[in-house]
């Protein structure tokens, strides 16, 4: 069986922060019911017991989002892996990550990470200004509880990739966060371009327009090059995935290969949906906690795959583009939904494909 990549939601939908441009909120808003709640200890072992039946002994990634997934406490992150171990008796290789706000994290959290080698996101958009979205229900700038975790996390030797949501407004600043970053030491760093919700065509410091997205493009690249030839690499993961596309490598970033990839995501009441950009009542596949439910028959449904075939669509004019072998239509289907960035990925591709010539000793 192939490797099997599942992402959870522990504590659904709930959450401690008020970040202006949360897009699980406006997922979650497109759904009859908002929030299904804590997961329980009953829905987590019926998730890995299927999850190992179905990977037979090939690898599960098991990566907690959230809304914050750390809202759902400690006690529940330590049954998952302990469930984990008694039941792996076919030895797959358990990877675990987590993505969270950080304002919860302490020394107990660092420990059980540590412990269980999680990859913890860290999500924060740059120094204190370029931070300003991510907001805590009073209304603060939740840098100060972020940076806290990030010194907690390195302090007891955990691995975390800073995530940031790239808005107009960081794109812009992309030389000024990027700086910070190096600054920090952060090595390992994720962009994540600001979604308007389902339907919303407005305008706002939160929404790249294609002039701000070609600057983010251009600028963040060439700092990628600079640091490779000084042999102070920073990974950037969606500049990684384009010289794998570049150098012909698989890609490990989901739709950079142009089209979707079998993904699972489980919310707090054991709801499965294909992608955790559309959790939503349509994209519903089914339930792990029914007897007849698992991954395999919710792989090969009838509206799993309708999703996957729907994503292979691709414009006309990608086709006959010569950059298409390193674009691939714009990457991400709910990206490509969202706003047309062709001009931003042309602009950067005639600037800079020259210099991917630089990995080209990278090829494997």
């Amino acid at each position: 069986m192939p490797p099997l990549s599942i992402m959870i939601k522990p504590a659904s939908s709930l959450c401690n922060m008020r970040c202006k441009y949360c897009f699980y909120h406006d997922v979650t808003d497109h759904r009859d019911i908002k929030s299904f709640g804590m997961m329980s200890e009953e829905t987590a072992e019926n998730l890995i017991k299927k999850a190992l039946d179905f990977a037979d002994g090939e690898s599960i990634a098991f990566a907690f989002q959230g809304g914050e997934p750390t809202l759902r406490g400690l006690d529940f992150f330590k049954y998952f892996c302990k469930k984990v171990k008694e039941l792996n008796i076919k030895g797959s290789q358990i990877f675990y990550g987590l993505q969270t706000n950080g304002t919860v994290i302490d020394n107990l959290w660092a420990e059980i990470f540590r412990e269980n080698k999680f990859l913890i996101g860290l999500s924060l958009d740059g120094d204190f200004e370029n931070n300003s979205f991510r907001i805590d229900d009073k209304g603060n700038n939740a840098f100060y509880k972020i940076m806290k975790a990030a010194d907690i996390l390195t302090k007891n030797n955990v691995d975390f990739n800073i995530l940031t949501v790239l808005t107009g407004k960081c794109a812009e600043n992309i030389d000024d966060i990027l700086k910070y970053f190096k600054k920090r030491g952060f090595k390992y760093l994720q962009f994540i371009p600001c979604l308007r919700p389902f339907g919303d065509k407005s305008e706002s410091e939160l929404y790249m327009t294609p002039k701000q997205y070609k600057h983010f493009l251009i600028n963040g690249f060439n700092f990628y090059v600079k640091e490779y030839v000084r042999d102070n690499y920073t990974s950037i993961r969606y500049f990684d995935n384009l010289v794998h596309l570049y150098l012909g490598n698989p890609t490990e970033q989901c739709g950079m290969c142009g089209h979707c990839m079998h993904q699972f995501v489980a919310e707090g009441n054991g709801n499965i949906y294909p992608c955790d950009f559309y959790c939503t009542d349509e994209w519903l596949l089914g339930n792990i906690n029914e007897v007849t439910e698992n991954f395999d028959t919710l792989a090969h449904s009838e509206k799993a795959t309708e999703f996957l075939r729907e994503s292979l669509a691709f414009n006309e004019k990608c086709k006959k583009c010569r950059f298409f072998p390193v674009c691939r239509g714009g990457g991400c289907k709910r990206s490509r939904e969202d706003r047309d960035y062709c001009e931003s990925y042309k602009g950067f591709f005639e600037a800079c494909l020259p210099l991917f010539r630089v990995f080209v000793n990278e090829k494997k």
